[in-house]
């Protein structure tokens, strides 16, 4: 007998296969990358969900309105069913995990949306948290991209030089 597509045998994210795939480029994957920022810090303010909200970002991403919070609860409820109940949520994802999650999302329109969103997410309390930093930078550098813009993209001026 088969597997179901997206069960744990069939999963692209086989590094963390309770987590469930979403289809490729979807609204729901690009959500799913920003709802990890925003649990990332262990902690989740209004204000990042005010900033997201003031962005339009269930709108940017194609997602039914008021649908945002439900994926972070979908998110949060799959980590802690795979084992992950007590500690921090992002201690128990790791560069592969991430890879996975990012590698969902191949459209370059929709990696800078997801970037600029999560970057102002992040940012809406006034502090990166490590968990923030650990996720930006991954979508940095799985989608080569510098603050929602891709680096051939930067001034020239802007590179550093090599001395």
């Amino acid at each position: 007998m088969r597997d179901a597509p997206g069960s744990p045998e069939t999963d692209p994210l086989q590094a963390r296969p309770f987590l469930r795939s979403y289809p490729h480029n979807s609204a729901e994957a690009a959500a799913r990358i920003v709802a990890l920022v925003l649990i990332s810090d262990g902690q989740m303010c209004s204000t990042e969900f005010d900033t997201l909200k003031q962005l339009g970002a269930e709108r940017e991403l194609g997602l039914d309105p008021q649908l945002l919070p439900h994926i972070v609860h979908t998110l949060c409820e799959e980590l802690m069913a795979g084992g992950y109940e007590t500690g921090s949520l992002m201690a128990h994802i790791d560069d592969a995990a991430l890879a996975s999650l990012m590698a969902e999302i191949s459209d370059p329109a929709l990696q800078r949306k997801v970037l600029r969103l999560s970057l102002a997410a992040a940012r809406a309390d006034g502090h990166l948290a490590d968990g923030e930093v650990l996720v930006v930078e991954a979508a940095r550098r799985h989608w080569q991209l510098v603050d929602g813009e891709e680096p051939s993209t930067k001034k020239k001026g802007a590179r550093r030089r090599a001395d």
